[in-house]
């Protein structure tokens, strides 16, 4: 009877997806077997030279990966489950066995209430003990660290992923305290939270809600006038507002309004700092996911997102500028 591993990667992380790997090796006299533990106990190096032998010489090899949007959504314990689910299901899927044996590393069935039910086990330590699960720790850790790699390049270099892959260090700390979260992070994790409770509210005060009002009034009648269809105003997420959002047929639009006392208290530029685009991205990203549920379509389908800021000055609420934020 085939036997098939699972172990996951990615439980513990503040940032990133959740991965499952599952292996059926098939030949137990293969050498390259002999080699397999758990993936935390090899190099870096060492799970990099393994993940692609397994690949080729396993029977099946299958990943299951829940992406931070999804994980976001429905927290850990379901995510456990679901990329459990899609790692056997992506092992089966090329292969005609009708009966099999599931080992799955440590104490909890994720295949309950699945078709897999019956057939599966738990063991303590399989990652040690089950060459199978030992090899299903080791395409997963190599492929969620690549990608973590890959969006460090990317996508956010300033938060350390290729380095710690998402786990929670001082750098990484530092970075979330410097920079706020990114679409990447994990929205329930609770130091990604705590980053935010120990900072100073960025709501206005009761004495300035007014003007602020003001402005964002006058941004958005400028918006209308250009050809933009007004969809939200102050827009609320866990950790941040957008003022206006707006939309033409190519793009939505995220508006940081900023009132100034007189055109030279400061400048316009000096709205939007790393941290603030790093909040307003996170802000439209839950947006844009709001939107696609509403309305039963895909995110590659909704207008593009595009972060955007305005400046209004003066006792008489001028208009001094709108401009993309890059």
């Amino acid at each position: 009877m085939p036997l098939l591993g699972i172990d996951e990667v990615g439980r513990g992380p503040w940032a990133g997806p959740l991965v499952m790997g599952a292996v059926i090796l098939g030949n137990s006299k293969n050498p390259l077997w002999e080699e397999l533990t758990d993936s935390k106990k090899l190099t870096k190096l060492r799970r990099e030279k393994l993940a692609p032998k397994i690949h080729e010489q396993a029977l099946a090899t299958g990943l299951g990966w829940v992406y931070i949007d999804e994980l976001n959504q429905i927290g850990l314990a379901a995510g456990l489950r679901t990329a459990a689910r899609r790692a056997v299901e992506d092992c089966l899927k090329d292969t005609d066995f009708n009966d099999l044996e599931i080992i799955i590393d440590g104490t909890i069935n994720f295949l309950k209430d699945t078709p897999y039910e019956n057939k599966t086990s738990v063991m303590p330590k399989a990652d040690l003990r089950i060459k199978e699960v030992s090899a299903a720790s080791i395409i997963a850790k190599v492929a969620r660290d690549n990608y973590m790699i890959d969006i460090a390049k990317e996508k956010y270099p300033e938060y350390g992923f290729e380095n710690h892959v998402g786990y929670g260090t001082a750098k990484h700390q530092e970075a979330l305290k410097n920079y706020g979260p990114c679409p990447e992070h994990r929205t329930f994790v609770r130091p990604v939270a705590k980053t935010f409770e120990s900072q100073p509210s960025e709501q206005p005060a009761k004495n300035t809600t007014r003007l602020g009002q003001a402005a964002e009034k006058i941004v958005a009648e400028y918006l209308e006038g250009q050809g933009h269809k007004i969809l939200a105003r102050n827009f609320k997420t866990r950790f941040y507002e957008i003022d206006i959002i707006s939309a033409t047929a190519e793009h939505i639009y995220f508006t940081e309004v900023k009132y100034r006392k007189s055109k030279f208290n400061g400048t316009p530029f000096e709205i939007i700092d790393e941290k603030k685009r790093r909040r307003m991205t996170f802000a439209a990203d839950s947006f844009m996911k709001y939107l696609a549920k509403r309305l039963d379509r895909e995110l590659m389908d909704l207008p593009s997102p595009v972060l955007a800021a305005a400046s209004v000055y003066g006792p008489d609420f001028t208009f001094e500028d709108w401009f993309l934020v890059i």
